[in-house]
């Protein structure tokens, strides 16, 4: 009799423990977290993710990767976020995909010689996924940086865009 009411009073414990520190969430609820409401007062930067060089080059592409490819070549639309103090490119990209449900797979900057997160793929579109020239770029305002997106800091009213590109950035009119 003892011993059960350890095990129950055991039982109760964890059970309270769980329910007490967790936080139940819907699906929805899980992709909107730390997205924050813009107001008039907020700092913002606006972000896009385009695919639209694949629409030429589609033989290049594998072809069980056209299903992820839009007809129009935007996977995500010119979208506003609120700007948080130090954030960089990747933390709104992050942000960014993460609403939006949009598949994302990166490598950690402690994981490359950079020392810059890198983006491997975005929509199951990556690295190589057209060719041995393609993969992720990004650019600023109409700038492609060179350093890794979680090493540039954002400031507010800053554009940001990815594309996708099969040719080194050569067709998004970009040469090192």
């Amino acid at each position: 009799m003892r011993k059960d009411l350890l095990i129950l009073s055991f039982v109760i414990l964890i059970i309270a423990v769980l329910f007490s520190g967790t936080k139940i969430q819907s699906v929805d609820e899980y992709y909107l977290t730390h997205i924050d409401e813009i107001t008039p007062d907020s700092e913002t930067v606006y972000i896009s993710i385009r695919s639209d060089t694949l629409l030429n080059n589609m033989e290049k592409l594998k072809s069980e990767l056209h299903v992820y490819v839009p007809t129009d070549g935007v996977i995500l639309p010119e979208s506003e976020y609120v700007l948080r103090p130090g954030d960089t490119v990747f933390d709104i990209l992050h942000r960014a995909v993460r609403h939006n449900r949009i598949q994302m797979e990166f490598q950690g900057a402690d994981k490359n010689i950079y020392s810059s997160v890198y983006i491997q793929g975005i929509q199951y579109l990556y690295e190589f996924s057209a060719g041995p020239l393609s993969g992720w770029m990004y650019e600023v305002n109409g700038v492609f940086p060179n350093y890794g997106v979680s090493k540039y800091k954002l400031k507010d009213g800053d554009h940001i865009t990815f594309h996708y590109t099969v040719n080194l950035g050569k067709d998004l009119g970009h040469s090192f």
